[in-house]
């Protein structure tokens, strides 16, 4: 026994609990611990069953995640895992009973399904989320979930890796009785009520594991939807073919399946990068210059200044997180619109059974339309979101300066445009922070919190506390033009254009990065961001282009021509009423335009060129910014790419996706880019230096575990 798990003895009820905070982790000395006490239950004579439970917030919420890095890298092996102490518990002569509140996950999961029963409070979490982290259950999860809920369900808690609530899980069979009240009084209940009764092990269970006919349609089933919905991911494959195994083989033997399974999910490529991302992400919560205990503002009203596409979302962001909201324009009409777009979207989301009639109500009420400045006098936090207009920026901050209530955060929604410059337009610059969404905003997890020269470190912790609060990824970044996102995304997408002026087709250009895993091609982003969108921004930039460098010619020529993408029905795709993108030919003529205007032979260009160009463009300007600090570690960089541009995860983002290809392999690219097309692709320094070096972009990251 250790401090790490405790025990002690209720009347005949041996209890031992799991207190290794925050959320009980399976970390090295917790199974042992367990395992200690266990045996110390089986030898006391008083005791007749045992309850495990965990301590603080969560029952175990899963394994130690950085021990799969120890494993990979060969500073650890794997062994026996928990293998052990599951058959201990399941061969308990004392029935152990699991009592769950807060999280069962992964691990946690597979350490209850091996105890005799599992008690809940309703609004427990229990699931099998390994294929987030690229790897399927690896402690028996997928031979003992199918024994308890059947084949279909433990199926679509493997492959997509959704927890269940506690109340699902009792009608499912995963929980044998949910518990009202105090967690421990109730199971301790359970377990003297159950001390004499035989126990029927989960490994023994075979009555829902199905015939090969019943199972058939339904392994037929998920296989599609890992092609349609999982599309070049190893991890819900494997969950799918241990599953089969369940149905298929022995216990003993499908634990052997399935342990052959995880290992190879565990080496593969896909697992490290999911695994990177996870610790990305709670990395990117760590502010170096932030004290822990910087005091916070709390949020209870919110104003939106604009009720155009980004101002509606928003506005919807902070229903949804339960915050009252007040959307503002100078327009009736643009209300009427905002109104009728944010009606559509709960409406589509109530039909699709997301949520409640009464849901939707609720959220609406929350949300108050306004012509009239002084109705935003009592926010907490005004958040500007009008088109990207330096002059009408500065014009509206001096306004919201004399309106907002002294102590209010004044947050702007610029994609590109300097904090600081619109900070000066107020008589308060510490309360002015960039807050950027990702449009559709109330669907985007990214947020980027841009930090002016003197926004205040309060207005930091608060912006940070409210992402968490309406559910977003935050990622603190520097200010500069396009800050991290944008500022990569722009070359990005002009060097997309640069290749189809140079040959390369639309198709071929956004074919290439989905093959590659993106969630849409560049090309496509444009028209469903809108064109005139990049036209508004080039315009309000143009002074600052160096004299002679070369400009992408096409987009602009669509936008003269009233192609604005989905918007307006067509841009480098022609849209139907749905939505739905067609090639058009009318593109090819503007593009064959074009070239003979500019004087530019077309030629063969292969995906191979196209994939590494608009990739390798990325890690180039993504290692200015890390050099320039304007983002804190390149795990920001990767996160802001995942979450707020369709960058796979699975690759891990794209510096993680240049440190496995390699920098030096990278940057001889680069080099060979810049002979051919010029100084936009001179080398990055950081890269040059860190591939001369042998090292990664990770190398140089601090607050990674």
């Amino acid at each position: 026994m250790n401090d790490l798990v405790l025990y002690y003895v209720d009347g005949d009820v041996a209890v031992i609990t799991v207190n290794n905070p925050p959320v009980n982790a399976l970390s090295p000395g917790v199974p042992e611990g367990i395992a200690a006490c266990l045996q110390r239950a089986q030898q006391d004579d008083r005791v007749r069953a045992v309850v495990l439970i965990g301590a603080g917030r969560s029952f175990i919420a899963g394994a130690d995640i950085k021990e799969f890095g120890k494993i990979t890298s060969g500073s650890k092996a794997r062994g026996e895992g928990l293998h052990p102490l599951l058959y201990a518990l399941e061969d308990s002569p004392k029935p152990v009973t699991a009592a769950i509140h807060g999280q069962a996950f992964g691990g946690g999961l597979e350490v209850a399904m091996a105890c005799a029963y599992r008690v809940a409070v309703p609004e427990a979490r229990l699931g099998q989320p390994e294929v987030k982290l690229g790897l399927i259950p690896g402690a028996g999860g997928t031979q003992r979930l199918p024994r308890l809920v059947g084949v279909a369900k433990a199926i679509e808690m493997c492959q997509f890796g959704e927890p269940v609530s506690a109340s699902e899980a009792a009608r499912l069979g995963l929980v044998d009785q949910l518990v009202e009240g105090d967690l421990v009084t109730g199971a301790v209940a359970f377990a003297r009520r159950m001390a004499d009764q035989p126990v029927n092990k989960v490994r023994q269970r075979d009555a829902l594991l199905g015939t090969p006919e019943q199972n058939s349609p339904i392994f037929a089933r998920a296989r599609e939807l890992a092609q349609t919905r999982q599309r070049d991911l190893i991890a819900p494959r494997a969950a799918i073919e241990a599953i089969e195994a369940a149905t298929k083989l022995p216990f003993y033997e499908g634990i052997q399946q399935e342990a052959q399974l995880f290992e190879q999910c565990l080496f593969s490529s896909q697992s490290k990068a999911l695994i990177h991302v996870f610790f990305a992400e709670r990395a990117a919560a760590k502010i170096p210059d932030l004290p822990k205990d910087t005091p916070v503002q709390p949020v209870q009203k919110a104003g939106i200044v604009g009720a155009g596409t980004m101002g509606v979302g928003i506005a919807m962001t902070y229903a949804n997180a339960g915050i009252p909201v007040v959307l503002k324009d100078v327009s009736q009409q643009a209300l009427d619109r905002a109104l009728a777009a944010i009606q559509r979207q709960y409406a589509q989301s109530v039909a699709k059974g997301r949520f409640s009639q009464a849901v939707m109500e609720e959220r609406l009420g929350r949300i108050q339309l306004s012509l009239d400045d002084r109705d935003l006098e009592e926010a907490d936090i005004v958040v500007e979101a009008v088109f990207e207009n330096m002059a009408l920026k500065k014009e509206i901050f001096s306004r919201l300066d004399q309106i907002a209530k002294p102590g209010a955060i004044l947050a702007t929604n610029t994609s590109t445009l300097s904090i600081d410059e619109i900070a000066a337009a107020t008589s308060r610059p510490h309360q002015v922070v960039g807050h950027h969404f990702f449009s559709p905003a109330h669907v985007m997890r990214l947020l980027e919190i841009v930090r002016g020269r003197q926004t205040s470190l309060p207005v930091l912790a608060a912006s940070l506390a409210l992402a968490r609060r309406l559910g977003k990824v935050a990622v603190v970044v520097g200010n500069c033009r396009g800050f991290v996102g944008n500022r990569m995304f722009g070359p990005y997408r002009r060097e997309a254009q640069f290749l189809i002026e140079e040959g390369a087709s639309v198709e071929q250009v956004d074919r290439a990065m989905t093959e590659f895993g993106m969630a849409m091609g560049p090309l496509a982003v444009g028209d469903l961001a809108g064109l005139d969108v990049g036209w508004r921004i080039r315009r309000e930039f143009q002074h600052l282009d160096p004299p002679g460098v070369r400009k992408p010619l096409l987009e602009d020529r669509l936008v003269e021509k009233g192609r604005l993408g989905q918007k307006s029905g067509a841009g480098w795709y022609r849209y139907d009423e749905n939505r739905k993108p067609y090639f058009d030919p009318a593109v090819d003529e503007i593009i064959d335009q074009v070239r003979r205007e500019a004087g530019i032979q077309p030629r063969l260009i292969s995906q191979q060129e196209i994939t590494e160009r608009l990739l390798y463009t990325l890690v180039n300007e993504g290692a200015r910014i890390l050099e320039e600090k304007i983002a804190l570690r390149s795990s920001d960089i990767d996160i802001v790419y995942v979450y707020g541009y369709g960058f796979p995860a699975h690759r891990g983002g794209p510096m993680f996706y240049a440190d496995s290809v390699g920098l030096s392999a990278v940057l001889e690219r680069v080099r060979e880019f810049h002979a051919q097309h010029g100084s936009r692709w001179q080398p990055a320094p950081l890269l040059e230096r860190l591939a001369g070096q042998g090292r990664g972009f990770s190398s140089i990251d601090t607050s990674i575990a």
